[in-house]
């Protein structure tokens, strides 16, 4: 199951060209990660989430630090008023880590029969768990593991040059 998360575009995210700048691009991923997975009310209403499980802050008990990330832009994100249609799911859950896959769509809101949304880029990074005290991986839960059960599907396959 996938979780879609609305995410606005800001007028900083734009470069020359009048698209998203792809280092913006890893600020929108950011943002959509935190609300799917930080506990405390992220005014946005999504709190509600059931992967809601991480602690955030600088005061957590865990920190979740970023060990990969990796981008395909598929077309140029020109500035739109609706939210974009961030799609997240996890391809992989290992012991301290999660892969948390992304594909970045147009709004949802707007697409129709004859004007489906439209792939703008996919998207992937993997987080570590980090005991925020002793600064080393700490293996994920059972309680964290069932709540993230239902999100877990195949993992992103990027297309490779030759």
């Amino acid at each position: 199951m996938r979780l879609h998360i609305p995410t606005n575009i800001r007028w900083s995210d734009l470069d020359a060209y009048g698209h998203v700048n792809n280092a913006a691009m890893f600020g929108l991923l950011e943002e959509a990660r935190i609300h799917a997975f930080w506990t405390g009310d992220s005014g946005h209403g999504n709190d509600h989430m059931a992967t809601r499980i991480l602690e955030g802050g600088p005061d957590a008990d865990t920190f979740t630090l970023i060990a990969h990330q990796e981008i395909e832009y598929l077309a140029p994100i020109p500035y739109m008023r609706e939210p974009l249609d961030l799609q997240m799911w996890l391809g992989h859950v290992g012991g301290a880590s999660l892969e948390v896959c992304y594909e970045i769509y147009s709004p949802l809101q707007t697409a129709t029969e004859e004007n489906p949304q439209q792939l703008f880029a996919r998207a992937t990074t993997t987080i570590v768990l980090v005991d925020s005290k002793t600064t080393k991986p700490r293996r994920m839960t059972d309680d964290e593991r069932e709540a993230i059960a239902p999100y877990v599907e195949e993992g992103i396959q990027f297309k490779r040059r030759s």
